[in-house]
């Protein structure tokens, strides 16, 4: 059985490795992030040229299932993996983690709603956690930005007032309450991304008294039904997906 993993998550990293190696897996990466942590097994970096470029490479490749483990708002790649399976009739699976309850978040439905949320409120220093893709929407707010990303966004996205914090998680509550206070943060901005890897800032936001606005995941495609464990997923391959 041959397997195609989108990957470049650590449910992803976990998958391939259980399934290694009585299960053929190539995991797919899209390539955005310089250095990353790679899985055991064989694997492919970027893009497949859209639809027609994936339903090209898993007929040229003869993959007998997919499981899309990728972020949870890697929306395209997603629903791109569900039509060409569909197509394809090809036994398809989508492991997602969790999502964080959102308490007393703000939830919103976009980058571009949170800015406005945040501008709306004044609030004046502010610790955005929405990635690299997700400064844009920032841009023209009037405020500080404690902007924190695994790789630098393009310049021509940020704000005018900002610092910048490359690093990569997993994140600790301890260093995350010290963070909030070492830069007198009003207001944490995140993406409802789940999980423990970066879930530590949540806590350390109630400890210290800062609001939270919360970007919701976007919807998975019609008909798709995920499993939320490294566990199930491997279940499924191996019952013969």
């Amino acid at each position: 059985m041959k397997v195609l993993l989108l990957g470049g998550t650590g449910e992803a990293r976990a998958l391939a490795a259980r399934l290694h190696p009585e299960v053929e897996v190539i995991s797919s990466l899209a390539g955005r992030v310089p250095d990353p942590a790679l899985p055991v097994g064989p694997v492919r970096i970027g893009g497949f040229g859209g639809v027609d470029g994936m339903r090209q490479w898993l007929i040229d490749e003869r993959v007998d299932a997919v499981v899309d483990a990728t972020h949870p708002f890697a929306a395209t790649i997603t629903a791109h993996a569900a039509q060409v399976c569909a197509e394809l009739q090809l036994p398809h699976l989508v492991l997602a983690r969790p999502a964080w309850a959102p308490g007393t978040a703000i939830v919103v439905g976009s980058d571009r709603e949170a800015a406005e949320t945040v501008a709306g409120k004044g609030y004046s220093r502010i610790f955005l956690t929405t990635g690299r893709s997700g400064t844009a929407a920032f841009k023209t707010v009037d405020a500080w930005f404690l902007i924190r990303a695994v790789t630098a966004p393009d310049p021509d996205t940020l704000p005018a007032d900002h610092q910048l914090l490359l690093s990569r998680g997993p994140y600790d509550y301890d260093g995350e309450l010290a963070l909030l206070r070492e830069h007198r943060i009003d207001a944490l901005v995140t993406k409802n991304s789940g999980g423990a890897m970066t879930e530590p800032k949540l806590r350390a936001a109630e400890t210290a008294g800062v609001p939270v606005v919360m970007v919701d995941r976007p919807p998975l495609p019609q008909g798709v039904h995920p499993v939320a464990t490294v566990e199930e997923a491997a279940a499924w391959v191996r019952g013969g997906a």
